[in-house]
């Protein structure tokens, strides 16, 4: 079934096109702040000008990159993505998302439409370079703070601002980003799932619920350390052992529940070696879930369960946050409309959390905001081997397509 007016075939030809001009045999090089990312950038900002309709293309101080095609409403349906991507990344994250809406773009900037259809390039998504995510999209949301991240430096010591610097973008105006969202009705995105849910249930496509809530903190158990051949075992304080005992309970909780993630990620020991049994132990402990309630009673029974562990242990246990963002669901209005798109594009929907961070997610702050998954092969991605069957690619940009008329016609009322 083709959409009338989008040919999501090509959108699949240039994003192999894409990948040859700035990709190798390790993968994505589309680092954000790099010449490679420059290059792809030039090379999208080139796809937007030949568009009919697109009266003005821009970067904004945030450099996110806006294309936009007036309509009678100067309420805007957005869609976005980013181009950028991890070092040796794969051919789709990031990229789907922009050249997906180049397509939708090419489709319906020529038409007369109720609203007018933006699309925006946000600038260093992925956070690769600097370690600061969301940065056009924070930026623009009002939610990055320079003071913040004035600070931070590349491995080769660049500071951020310099890298900035060098794009035209001035770390201290770039939350006048935020402008380009005084009209805004509605964002959409489209994205790889980059898990393998959709694939195990043999779909296509999935509509997004909004993104998890993290709770991620650093576990620290406290005993004593002594000779692995003179402490009889029952008189042991091991903090390792208090540590695995809990994180295996840290796991069986949320396998209990329904759609939520813990994750014990690293485990420190002291002293390390093979002669003794060890003090001290650090883990550290991520919890997601998409509802705060849901997250909240995880954290509780993670929290009890250690404290009883470590009793039981003859250990002391403290907690340490290290980073914590809310549950942030989308706009109930269009995950029907996105499950309508999907269901009339490819005749069966799914709808599912996303576990990773979108620019969708700082947008759904501020507006109506729906995601669309395509499915993953073996769930990877963030790796060269990340792949997605192409006519799988191909549903996903016509159910996009779909999706924004949908949308424009709810905004325009």
């Amino acid at each position: 079934m083709q959409a009338e007016g989008v040919d999501a075939r090509r959108a699949v030809e240039e994003l192999k096109e894409l990948a040859e001009l700035t990709g190798g045999p390790d993968g994505a090089r589309r680092v954000a702040w790099t010449e490679t990312w420059r290059e792809a950038r030039d090379w999208f900002r080139g796809k937007l000008e030949e568009i009919e309709g697109i009266t003005e293309i821009e970067t904004d101080e945030a450099g996110n990159v806006w294309a936009t095609a007036p309509g009678d409403s100067e309420k805007a349906v957005i869609l976005g993505g980013h181009i950028d991507s991890v070092p040796n990344g794969g051919w789709l994250d990031g990229a789907l998302n922009v050249i997906g809406a180049l397509e939708v773009m090419r489709a319906l900037a020529p038409q007369q439409r109720p609203v007018t259809l933006r699309l925006v390039d946000w600038a260093d998504e992925e956070g690769a370079r600097f370690g600061r995510s969301l940065f056009g999209s924070g930026a623009a949301a009002g939610a990055l703070k320079p003071n913040d991240v004035r600070n931070l430096k590349d491995r080769d010591s660049v500071a951020l601002p310099d890298a900035l610097r060098e794009h035209g973008v001035d770390l201290d105006r770039a939350n006048e980003a935020g402008k380009q969202l005084e009209n805004a009705a509605a964002y959409l995105e489209l994205h790889i799932e980059q898990g393998p849910v959709l694939e195990r249930m043999d779909l296509p496509l999935g509509v997004v619920l909004g993104t998890f809530g993290v709770e991620r903190h650093a576990v620290r158990f406290t005993g004593q350390h002594a000779h692995s051949g003179s402490t009889p075992m029952e008189v042991r304080r091991d903090a390792f052992i208090a540590a695995a005992r809990s994180a295996i309970e840290f796991r069986d909780d949320a396998a209990g529940r329904d759609d939520v993630r813990a994750t014990t990620g690293f485990v420190n020991v002291s002293p390390a070696i093979v002669t003794a049994f060890n003090g001290l132990c650090e883990m550290s402990l991520d919890q997601r879930a998409l509802d705060a309630d849901v997250l909240a009673d995880m954290l509780a029974k993670a929290k009890e369960a250690s404290e009883r562990v470590a009793g039981e242990e003859d250990v002391s246990v403290e907690w340490e946050r290290l980073w914590q963002i809310e549950p942030i669901p989308f706009d109930d209005g269009l995950i029907e409309l996105a499950h309508e798109a999907i269901m009339e594009i490819a005749g069966e929907s799914h709808r599912l959390p996303s576990g990773p961070l979108h620019d969708a997610a700082e947008m759904a702050r501020l507006m109506p905001t729906v995601m669309l998954f395509v499915k993953s092969l073996r769930g990877l991605s963030h790796t060269k081997d990340e792949d997605t069957p192409e006519k799988d690619i191909e549903m996903s940009v016509r159910a996009l397509h779909r999706l924004t008329e949908k949308t424009m016609e709810w905004a325009g009322k």
